[in-house]
C-alpha cells in the first residue's frame, strides 16, 4: 500500500515525529486490514437463534401470501367416515335355510320348511321363492313337484314357512328324491 504523505525534512524533532507518525498510521491500517480479512475482530454479531415456538413445524406448509401455517394439529381427526352402505344381491339363495325335506305316504305330499332372514338393517325385501323337490338316484334333473310363493321379510326378520307339494298320482314305487330351493329373487321394497 503506497502512501503519498510529505514529511518536512530537516531538524531532529521533525524528522523523528514524521517517522513515528508514518509507523503508526501504517500499523494501524495493517491491524484493519488483518481484522476485516479474517472475520473475527470487526465483523457484524450474529443473529441470535429462534426460540422453539417461533419455528414452524415440520409437516407444517408456509404461504408467504397467507401467513397462518396450513396444517392439522396432531390429535386432531378431521375425517368422518360415512355410513357403511348395504350391498344388495337379487340372488337371495344365501339368507335361506331349509330342513325337514319330507314326504307324507298317507297324504301324498312333500314338505321342506324354510327361513328367511333378512340381513339389512333398513330395507324391506320380497322374495320370490321356488321349492322343487328333485328326482335323486339317479339324479337326473326332472323335478317331482314345485312350490313357488312370495315372501316379504322386514328388516333383521326372519320368515319362516313350509313348502307343500301333493303328487297327483295315487300309486307309485319307492324312490329317492331331495329338495332345493332353486330361486329365492330378492327385490327391495
Amino acid at each position: 500500500m503506497a502512501q503519498g504523505t510529505r514529511m518536512r525534512t530537516g531538524g531532529t524533532i521533525g524528522g523523528r515525529v514524521g517517522k513515528g507518525v508514518r509507523a503508526g498510521v501504517v500499523a494501524a491500517v495493517a491491524a484493519v486490514t488483518l481484522a476485516g480479512a479474517s472475520g473475527c475482530a470487526f465483523s457484524r454479531p450474529k443473529p441470535a437463534p429462534l426460540p422453539d415456538w417461533a419455528t414452524a413445524s415440520p409437516s407444517a406448509s408456509y404461504d408467504p401470501a397467507n401467513p397462518t401455517p396450513s396444517y392439522t394439529p396432531p390429535g386432531y381427526d378431521s375425517y368422518s367416515p360415512s355410513p357403511t352402505q348395504e350391498t344388495f344381491d337379487p340372488d337371495g339363495r344365501s339368507d335361506i335355510r331349509g330342513s325337514g325335506c319330507d314326504f307324507s305316504a298317507s297324504t301324498r305330499q312333500f314338505s321342506y320348511t324354510v327361513s328367511i332372514t333378512n340381513p339389512s338393517k333398513t330395507s324391506t325385501f320380497s322374495y320370490d321363492m321356488r321349492v322343487d323337490w328333485m328326482k335323486d338316484r339317479p339324479a337326473d334333473g326332472s323335478s317331482y313337484g314345485v312350490h313357488q310363493r312370495s315372501v316379504v321379510v322386514a328388516p333383521g326378520a326372519t320368515e319362516t314357512y313350509t313348502a307343500k307339494y301333493t303328487l297327483n298320482q295315487s300309486s307309485w314305487q319307492a324312490f329317492w328324491y331331495t329338495c332345493q330351493i332353486t330361486r329365492a329373487h330378492k327385490t327391495k321394497m
